[in-house]
């Protein structure tokens, strides 16, 4: 990694560049310009090349980038190489969701164990994995510890489940209960999830007729 603090705003653009992509790998493009991968995210070309020098030099002066390669970059420094295990906290509705739909094994990720504590939910068998009840989370991780906790329960519990995960060896939460979970321990990270901003923010450009970023 060439520099050492790298801007969190980089960092969010990473995964979208990685999805246009795959999707330019799928078509079978071999390479391009960031010109032109530019015109179809419709963001600045030398934006392009600003975040991705960040991480090294991939890209050759009239050549532009192969793909294939970018591809496999872009996803060593999203570290989807790294083997994480995942862990679904709270089987209703959205984690159950979740749990049959996300392709976590697309990301390097792959998710071990889910838990709940509705006695009509523990004991089911969902897309391969058996619910276990809350209460076991730390007999199950001494056997299979995994890196991630994905929270889909409510915002009350949240913060005594997460301390007990992260007692566990948890090192990362992705956390959709709607409200903002703050951790003590300077090495967990924690991804807060709010549904309704993204849906604000779509309401935000179609109040005010503005082309948002992500026009082409």
């Amino acid at each position: 990694m060439k520099k050492a603090k790298i801007s969190h705003n980089v960092i969010l653009r990473l995964p979208r560049y990685l999805r246009y992509l795959e999707n330019l790998h799928r078509d079978g493009m071999v390479r391009i310009s960031s010109e032109e991968l530019g015109r179809r995210m419709g963001i600045p070309a030398s934006q392009i090349r600003q975040d991705l020098s960040c991480f090294g030099e991939f890209g050759q002066r009239g050549y532009g980038y192969r793909v294939e390669m970018l591809i496999r970059e872009v996803s060593e420094i999203l570290g989807i190489s790294g083997g994480r295990r995942a862990v679904v906290i709270g089987a209703g509705n959205l984690g159950r969701a979740i749990i049959s739909n996300f392709p976590f094994a697309n990301y390097g990720i792959r998710l071990t164990h889910a838990f709940d504590v509705s006695a009509d939910i523990v004991g089911q068998t969902l897309a391969g994995l058996t619910i276990g009840h809350i209460d076991s989370l730390e007999a199950e991780f001494q056997k299979s510890p995994p890196d991630v906790a994905v929270l889909t329960m409510s915002a009350e519990s949240a913060p005594a489940i997460a301390g007990r995960l992260i007692d566990a060896g948890i090192r990362g939460i992705w956390n959709f209960t709607n409200e903002d979970l703050v951790v003590s321990n300077p090495h967990v990270v924690v991804e807060n999830i709010h549904f309704s901003d993204s849906l604000l923010t779509l309401s935000y450009y179609m109040t005010r007729g503005i082309e948002n970023e992500n026009s082409p």
